[in-house]
């Protein structure tokens, strides 16, 4: 199985440039990140000390964030978000950058939270623009957008594998790009209630990434109910061939004896 450790979430006992060589020392060639800096653009030295935490690692970038604002403050996007388009569109050729000297072709654009002085209507016509921008911008290294529904932020739209899909096909077809996929995220679509199997069986071949914790809690596979083996399995078997990101909450020192025993029972 292929594995890609999310450093944002995962190894955060230790500093952010740490956790690369510590994914490594785990067993594991590859990693992905939020985005990892306070603003859409960092300064260069900022940037390069990023890289080199990642290329003097031994690791492969599969995937980063654009700027998604204050997560911990409770932002989810900037990609609807009136009044920081700037901001984001800034961010495009940074994050594309980034990808270009690393390999990374996977890049995950956060909706958004609603806004209550705006409409739901005006947010989605600057989100189809902005999404636009984001694939063209990487479309020249041969990236791909990703797109994600969420759990756990109320303000957020995208909910359901359907809403992100209708979201992507009206970017697709205003914009003519076709290099925007859906990110299958199986802990946040499970937790709103969505069909995670027919989602599966009806789009795995088409999923542009998948993240992958258990619930209830968004622990370690294993420590939860979700039948996460059995859906990345069947994700295979219908044509989905990249990497399964490992984006859960664990201590350092358990974060992935799952992982062990699972290697060990082989």
């Amino acid at each position: 199985m292929t594995y890609t450790v999310n450093c944002s979430i995962l190894l955060t006992e230790l500093p952010l440039l740490e956790r690369p060589a510590a994914a490594k020392a785990a067993g594991f060639d590859a990693v992905e990140f939020w985005w990892p800096f306070e603003s859409s653009v960092p300064s260069d030295a900022q940037i390069t000390e990023f890289e080199n935490a990642i290329k003097d690692a031994g690791v492969q970038l599969t995937g980063l964030n654009f700027n998604a604002g204050n997560m911990p403050g409770g932002d989810r996007g900037l990609v609807s978000w009136k009044g920081r388009c700037s901001e984001f569109k800034d961010n495009i050729d940074v994050v594309a950058g980034i990808g270009e000297r690393l390999g990374c072709k996977a890049f995950n654009a956060l909706y958004g939270n609603r806004q209550e002085e705006f409409t739901p209507e005006e947010q989605d016509e600057l989100a189809v623009k902005n999404l636009a921008a984001a694939a063209e911008g990487v479309a020249r290294i041969g990236g791909t957008v990703l797109l994600e529904p969420v759990s756990g932020a109320p303000k957020y739209p995208l909910l359901t594998a359907d809403d992100a899909l209708k979201v992507i096909a009206r970017v697709k077809a205003e914009a003519g790009v076709g290099n925007i996929k859906l990110l299958a995220d199986f802990y946040h679509l499970s937790v709103n209630g969505d069909d995670v199997e027919s989602v599966i069986e009806n789009h795995a071949k088409d999923f542009g990434h998948i993240q992958i914790a258990d619930n209830p809690g968004r622990g370690a596979p294993g420590t939860g109910t979700l039948p996460l083996g059995e859906w990345i399995a069947r994700s295979r078997e219908l044509g989905y061939e990249g990497y399964i990101g490992l984006e859960y909450k664990e201590p350092q020192e358990t974060a992935f004896s799952w992982a062990i025993r699972e290697h060990a029972a082989k």
